[in-house]
């Protein structure tokens, strides 16, 4: 670390000057980007917000409900007022059966669905199949803890018969779970097997790339995927892909406030140039990180102040040692772990061994390592001091395990929920990203079924559609929406967090940002691992 940068930087407005609207090819070490734009509505929205609040608060407080009761009462108003907009404005099923229509230009031509499609496939007078394929096994199966949080909700809501739909039938689900180890090849063909065999009424993937090679299938084969559990940018695209939503923060949209991010602090890094090291798997999800990062750079012109190094690692890969140490003799000022799963942790812990926890002045951690499961104590080892001063952006979500929640009425409940299905809430944070998943999809078959016809394929992808609600498992003053064709992302705000290990839990820094209804749609060019 040159002598001009090697001291603590004091936390400043948190200002992000845009966000990448379409995702770019890669560029060079340097930062170079081709095919990417920065959005203006989206830098006009957060700059506008951070001139509003101060530089080292949260915001305006946000009440939330008090009890669960309070919660549930709340959530029926927001589904009420969701069905009524939805039957005011005549959207469903055309008449003639061959056209679903929905807000702000949204359509499916039902007519192209395959021979022998049902619309209610996998829905009896008493089920509902939900198929999932999701990694139990391999470097990042702790993300398959998430199946915990999703069952343990379709249970809880089954049971009280939430899932009666507007025909008087009343259905428990059916969770049907795939171990396809966060390998694509395994992926597909656990897919035909939950819509070919089990024939399911909807179909849940885990990770960039398994949902990327999938989602095509289900699309064509008119199979809702509500909602997508991964945050690459390519579920944002309400017109190619209607059959998929989103359900957490675009990937690219974190990478750019990390950009933001360092762009405000660039002066008090030091007058020359700023290196930035990341590194990033070599898949769907690492590469939407990087290329949006490179994107940044080249739009914002902050490529002339900033030296951009990665290294890659395979998913796969049992380990990311050789490729932290070569970061680690970069000698970098900020650093970005575009990881998932085990490189999580291992992130922390070989920054605390090759010294860039002390050199290092900003360490950023990837929004899906998040979690207590992945960083805290019990995995970092000792008294958890590993992950002091770790930064995060956060994409709202709050972490079922951290202390700082014990007091959260829905948290306490969600835990005492889980207890009473034998599931311990601390066995992995990922049961908390379950709980942000599944209460999506729970709240959409709720809004479903409450339409004319009841529970089907179409009123599910309508209601998913159309969905504005508060979300228990976010941050207050971020939003959880879908619009049509207008909005396609359902999380579009975030917190920036700080690590504090005596408390073991991310510190907000500065004001929440949401950016709802201002991201660009994607539709997704694999080939140039692109939105176009």
């Amino acid at each position: 670390m040159r002598g001009s940068r090697i001291r603590l930087l004091a936390v400043g407005v948190l200002g992000v000057l845009g966000v990448v609207a379409a995702s770019a090819c890669g560029g060079d070490s340097g930062g170079s980007a081709t095919g990417a734009t920065v959005d203006q509505g989206i830098q006009e929205g957060v700059q506008g917000a951070l001139s509003e609040t101060a530089t080292t608060g949260t915001g305006d407080p946000v009440d939330e409900p008090q009890s669960i009761d309070e919660w549930e009462a709340l959530w029926a108003e927001e589904r009420d007022a969701i069905v009524r907009r939805i039957q005011e404005n005549g959207w469903g099923v055309s008449p003639d059966g061959a056209t679903l229509t929905g807000p702000e230009g949204f359509t499916i031509d039902l007519a192209a669905c395959p021979a022998g499609w049902s619309d209610t496939e996998g829905v009896t007078d008493t089920i509902v199949k939900i198929g999932q394929t999701l990694p139990l096994s391999g470097p990042v199966a702790d993300y398959g803890f998430e199946a915990k949080g999703i069952g343990a909700l379709l249970e809880h809501y089954g049971a009280a018969g939430a899932f009666t739909d507007s025909t008087g039938k009343a259905r428990t689900a059916e969770y049907i779970i795939k171990d396809d180890a966060y390998d694509t090849a395994r992926t597909i063909p656990l897919v035909d097997e939950l819509i070919d065999s089990h024939k399911v009424f909807n179909v849940l993937t885990l990770g960039s790339p398994p949902t990327l090679k999938t989602y095509d299938k289900l699309n064509q084969r008119c199979i809702p995927q509500v909602p997508g559990m991964p945050g690459h940018p390519a579920l944002g695209d309400p017109v190619g892909h209607p059959w998929t939503t989103t359900s957490i923060m675009a990937y690219n949209t974190e990478a750019v406030l990390w950009g933001g991010f360092i762009e405000q602090h660039l002066d008090e890094l030091g007058d020359g140039p700023v290196k930035v090291a990341s590194l990033y798997l070599t898949n769907d999800f690492g590469t939407a990180y990087d290329s949006a990062f490179r994107a940044y750079l080249g739009d914002s012109g902050l490529a002339e102040r900033v030296e951009y190094v990665s290294q890659s690692v395979e998913a796969s890969a049992p380990t990311i040692k050789d490729a932290m140490t070569t970061i680690a003799a970069e000698d970098p000022d900020v650093f970005l772990a575009m990881t998932t799963g085990t490189a999580c942790t291992q992130a922390v812990t070989e920054a605390a061994e090759n010294g860039m926890k002390d050199a290092v002045p900003y360490k950023f951690m990837s929004s899906v390592c998040k979690g207590s499961g992945f960083i805290g104590k019990d995995k970092v080892g000792g008294d958890g001091s590993a992950t002091e001063g770790w930064w995060v952006v956060g994409g709202g979500v709050k972490d079922l395990q951290s202390p700082a929640y014990d007091d959260d009425p829905y948290i306490a409940w969600a835990r005492e929920m889980l207890a009473s299905q034998g599931i311990d809430h601390k066995a992995s944070g990922s049961i908390g990203l379950g709980l942000v998943h599944g209460w999506v999809m729970a709240q959409a078959m709720q809004i479903a079924g409450e339409l004319d016809g009841g529970l089907t394929r179409t009123n599910l992808i309508l209601a998913a559609r159309s969905m504005d609600m508060t979300h228990p498992m976010l941050l207050p003053g971020v939003g959880l929406n879908l619009n049509g064709n207008a909005d396609a992302y359902f999380v579009e705000g975030s917190e920036f967090g700080r690590y504090d290990a005596a408390t073991q839990n991310w510190v907000p820094q500065g004001a929440i940002i949401d950016l709802s209804g201002r991201s660009a749609n994607c539709s997704w060019d694999q080939a140039r691992s692109a939105c176009s």
